[in-house]
């Protein structure tokens, strides 16, 4: 039996998890990630399934953990690769056929919903345990298979009071560490937080007391899948007697699907960003996607003035409720800067008890192995640092192997023990508009390139005879100091470098482009110590 993350692994998010038993596949959740400033153009990127996709004859099957998006958001576009049954909790199957619907693939995928009962892909005895999480339903996976059980824990904490879903089934966990536990694949995201990542009923008190008095619009912006916390912000809002407004379609979408699940039916109805406008500023309470500050979520465009219903005055509250997920620091600073220039009053976690993490601290894992028991303790979902971290904790407790993994890394379970035995290829898909593009591809190592160093747009026009038949034209774009004179300079030196090739050469398009490429950008290096790129069209008029 083996382990492989093809993602999630040595990072956060993108969750891609792959069980091997004789030879046959199961996967455990697929999921995104959000981009860095390094993909100019793509909000969202995904863990490439290629490797597993080549072997889909022996995918049994895709069990989702839960509801987040770094764990089934990448299913609508990655399934057609896959082609696999999907297995799901009501909930994640409500947000999973929304996905599916705006990817036109809502009748394609045979997607079942899994309760109580346990699922059998061939060797793979599956139960969905509960645990608390900040999103309902939530499942640890009890995988049984003939060289053992492994339990792969999803994305969990301990919770007495949640809010919204069930508690911890503690007591399935207990039983399973009696009948005796291979392996733990287990959340490392909290590992580095020595106590309990607290209740979501601590964040209710917290809020409440932050929200009383306050005057002018309140802004709170999460995670739009984050409904114990929706649930809460909902619930101050009638409190307080004001308006609870969802901004941002996904919010809308995930709102819908708890309600479709009998969900959230205690709160009053969420009215719409059409209402806002219509709302007193002191009766008006706005929930908002972009707590992350991504540039195309509603907070960032209410706050630059592009959002169509939702505007902020001076005075108004904005509170972010949510964590700050590793590099994401730059966007969310950006962004907070942004509203304090606005003259809105900010509140972040580092002010106030505005968030809970939905992960465990070190005390809720200690809870977690000592039900468990485990002979293997396979840290993932977090970055080195989470991972090596989690590995050392587990060892202090007796876990007998604790191995370091990272992305592709092929770890045998049983027999023999847990050992890296291989490496896989993996890779990382950026999602581009409607198209899936390696994170490698040129396309967008060209956008990085005009990015930091800019552009050069060249336009050579030859005759018949290879002939110059016009003085090129050069344009510069995102290169400081460019003036008149540098441009006649860079003309000249294109000339000079097209005149300068043999007439045989000056036949070929490619080495006129070649020429005139390498002429501008030995001038701007020159000028500025700058490597733009260069794009030269080349133009041949039919006679002399």
């Amino acid at each position: 039996m083996y382990f492989l993350p093809l993602g999630g692994a040595g990072e956060i998010g993108m969750n891609l998890n792959l069980y091997a038993c004789d030879g046959q596949w199961l996967m455990a959740d697929l999921g995104i990630g959000f981009a860095d400033s390094g993909t100019p153009g793509v909000d969202i990127v995904m863990p490439d399934p290629a490797w597993i996709a080549e072997r889909r004859d022996d995918l049994l099957g895709l069990v989702l953990t839960h509801g987040h998006e770094d764990h089934l958001g990448a299913v609508a576009y990655l399934w057609p690769q896959l082609r696999c049954p999907v297995y799901a909790t009501r909930f994640a199957a409500e947000i999973l056929r929304r996905k599916l619907s705006e990817q036109g693939l809502a009748d394609q995928v045979p997607l079942t919903i899994v309760g109580d009962e346990s699922v059998t892909l061939g060797p793979f005895h599956i139960s969905m345990i509960a645990i608390t999480h900040s999103i309902p339903e939530a499942r640890s996976l009890a995988i049984r298979t003939p060289y053992g059980t492994v339990l792969h824990t999803g994305d969990w904490k301990l919770d007495d009071d949640p809010q919204v879903g069930a508690l911890t089934d503690a007591a399935a966990y207990a039983r399973l560490g009696e009948e005796g536990v291979l392996a733990a694949v287990c959340d490392s995201t909290n590992i580095f937080n020595a106590g309990h990542s607290g209740s979501e009923a601590d964040v209710l008190a917290s809020l409440r007391r932050l929200l009383t008095g306050r005057q002018g619009r309140v802004v709170l912006t999460t995670f739009s899948s984050n409904i114990a916390r929706i649930h809460t912000i909902g619930r101050l809002a009638a409190e307080m007697g004001r308006h609870a407004v969802l901004v941002g379609r996904s919010l809308l979408r995930n709102v819908e699907a708890a309600r479709a699940c009998g969900y959230l039916e205690d709160l009053p109805p969420f009215l719409t960003a059409e209402d806002a406008g219509y709302l007193p500023r002191e009766k008006t309470l706005l929930l908002c996607t972009g707590c992350q500050g991504e540039p195309r979520g509603a907070l960032y465009r209410i706050v630059e003035g592009s959002h169509r219903d939702v505007a902020l005055s001076p005075g108004d509250t904005v509170i972010f409720s949510s964590k700050i997920i590793p590099g994401n620091e730059r966007p969310i600073g950006r962004l907070i800067n942004m509203l304090v220039r606005a003259g809105l009053d900010v509140v972040t976690e580092k002010d106030a008890m505005v968030h809970v993490s939905g992960h465990p601290g070190r005390e809720e894992l200690t809870q977690m192995y000592e039900w468990l028991k485990p002979r293997i303790a396979v840290p993932v979902h977090g970055e080195d640092r989470h991972i090596r971290a989690h590995a050392d904790f587990a060892r202090s407790l007796g876990v007998e192997q604790a191995p370091r993994l990272r992305n592709g890394d092929l770890l045998r379970l049983a027999p023999e023990g847990a050992e890296i035995v291989a490496q896989v290829p993996v890779g990382v898909l950026a999602r581009d508009v409607d198209s899936l593009l390696d994170i490698r591809d040129e396309v967008l190592q060209q956008r990085r390139k005009i990015m930091y160093n800019g552009a050069v747009a060249v336009s050579v026009v030859l005759n018949a005879a290879g002939r110059l038949a016009a003085a090129p034209q050069v344009r510069f774009s995102g290169i400081p100091g460019i003036g008149q004179r540098q441009i006649d300079q860079a003309r000249k030196d294109v000339e000079n470098a097209v005149l300068g090739l043999k007439a045989s050469a000056r036949a070929a398009d490619d080495a006129v482009e070649q020429a005139a490429a390498q002429a501008v950008r030995r001038l701007v290096r020159r000028h500025s110590g700058r490597r733009p790129v260069a794009l030269v069209t080349v133009l041949r008029l039919g006679d002399d």
